[in-house]
């Protein structure tokens, strides 16, 4: 990795992720369109910008290509654990709540890691450029909606 701010922006991203996760929230019907939006389309500019900085003198290689692939697809099995360590429950209002738990905090300190992990390799393998971190947002959005769909098909079987 290349400098400090990379790790500073995912670890401030993350943190703002788990203490909105501990906090005691309505579950919507619907995913958050907005959010998830602004996140895929950061992630898309935010890849591009990775792929023309890894690019400059040289094209990716299938091993970079394969590693990219590998990263964002570990977003998916990590959003799916975390989503089942979110506890949902009927409020007294009849409407579906849900807050996270210790482990769903410990789940995403994990995520931050892998990806982190994921992209220090992806980097190592460019040796110039900053693809790695350039997967991020789009790491985020996949492991963030496939955690909220299921916990709203969790909060679904609870009958709200």
């Amino acid at each position: 990795m290349s400098g400090l701010p990379g790790p500073v922006v995912g670890t401030l991203i993350v943190a703002l992720i788990i203490r909105r996760q501990l906090r005691t929230r309505p579950v919507r019907g619907t995913a958050p369109v907005i959010a998830q939006a602004v996140l895929g389309v950061l992630g898309v500019a935010a890849l591009a910008l990775g792929v023309a900085s890894a690019t400059k003198d040289r094209p990716l290689t299938a091993p970079t290509v394969v590693l990219v692939a590998v990263t964002l697809a570990l977003a998916v099995p990590l959003g799916i654990v975390r989503a089942r360590t979110v506890r949902v429950w009927r409020g007294p209002e009849g409407r579906a709540l849900r807050r996270g738990t210790a482990l769903t905090t410990a789940l995403w300190v994990v995520s931050a890691a892998v990806h982190f992990g994921m992209e220090e390799w992806i980097d190592h393998t460019t040796a110039a450029g900053l693809l790695g971190l350039s997967t991020l947002y789009l790491y985020l959005a996949l492991t963030y909606a496939v955690q909220g769909h299921l916990v709203r098909r969790q909060a679904a079987r609870v009958g709200v």
